[in-house]
This record gives structure tokens, C-alpha cells and sequence, in this order.
């Protein structure tokens, strides 16, 4: 018996990770030259203050989420079917969790720099601005954190489902 070992739809959590890791890479280079290093703790990195939405939040869900979580996403759904010889529960499942939980985690990225730039030069230049832009802050980086829940549960609801029906996989012939 041969197992088809052929998973093209988990290419993208490949390619999601490597992306990821990619832009975590330059963000993480360009976060220690040093006029932007002196920025940086100027505004309060990575202790507080605006600029630790840049780093090391920013840089950390970057990696930690999209590079390593998203390949350990794909994997996970790679090698449950082998180690439990049944098959996942849904497909469809496993695309949403990889949309919902990148589309989060990019949204998380990309707001943790536009707060801490805006943030961090109010800071340095106009104080009395710092309250009005944070005002939007909360609800912005919710959203973006409900998103990669629902990614995250719909992971889990899929491997616990997969784990938990009864049918087995079919190996290819």
C-alpha cells in the first residue's frame, strides 16, 4: 500500500510562511540600522511607548505567526491524515483557517507599524495628538486579532473533527 503523500493545497501555507519570514527578515534588518534603531528608542522600543508596536510586536507576530504558527498549520494538516490514518474533516476548513488566520496576522502587521509610526512621531512632535490617534487604536487592532482567532479555531475545530469521525483515510492505490 502507497500513500499519496501529494498535497498541493497545503502549498500555500508554504508559501504564506516563507513570505512572512521573508518580510519579517528585512523588517528585522532595517529595525537595527542605525538611524531607525535611534528612532526607535527614541519612541519607547521595545519597552513601551509607540515603538514597541514596531519591535518587537510587529517583528514577533511576523515571525512567530505568520512564519512559524501558518508552516505549522500546514504541516500539522500534512501529517495528521499519516499519523492517525484518517483524513481531514474539511478542505474548505483548511483554506479558511489559513485565509482567516494570515489575512489576521497581516492586518495585525500592518497596523502595529501604521500606529507605531503615527504614534511615535506625534510623540516626538506633537504630544497633545498622542490621544486622538490612539482613540482608534483598540478597535483596530481587535478586528485584526478576532481574525486570526477565527483562523485559529477553525484549525482546531478541523483537527479535532478529522481526529474524531470515524472513517478512515483512503490510501491512493
Amino acid at each position: 500500500m502507497r500513500l499519496n503523500t501529494a498535497q498541493p493545497h497545503l502549498v500555500k501555507f508554504l508559501l504564506v510562511s516563507a513570505i512572512s519570514f521573508f518580510i519579517g527578515a528585512i523588517h528585522g534588518m532595517l529595525q537595527v540600522l542605525p538611524p531607525i534603531r535611534a528612532w526607535l528608542d527614541s519612541i519607547g522600543s521595545p519597552y513601551g511607548g509607540p515603538g514597541h508596536m514596531i519591535d518587537p510586536l510587529a517583528h514577533a507576530h511576523m515571525n512567530l505567526v505568520g512564519g512559524v504558527v501558518i508552516l505549522a498549520m500546514g504541516t500539522s494538516y500534512y501529517l495528521l491524515p499519516i499519523f492517525s490514518g484518517k483524513s481531514i474533516y474539511s478542505l474548505r476548513l483548511v483554506n479558511q483557517s489559513l485565509w482567516w488566520t494570515a489575512i489576521g496576522q497581516f492586518y495585525f502587521y500592518i497596523t502595529q507599524i501604521v500606529f507605531g509610526v503615527m504614534e511615535g512621531n506625534a510623540l516626538l512632535n506633537n504630544p497633545s495628538e498622542l490621544p486622538h490617534i490612539h482613540h482608534y487604536y483598540g478597535p483596530i487592532v481587535a478586528s485584526s486579532g478576532i481574525a486570526m482567532a477565527i483562523g485559529f479555531c477553525i484549525y482546531l475545530a478541523n483537527i479535532i473533527l478529522s481526529l474524531t469521525k470515524n472513517s478512515p483515510s483512503q490510501p491512493a492505490s
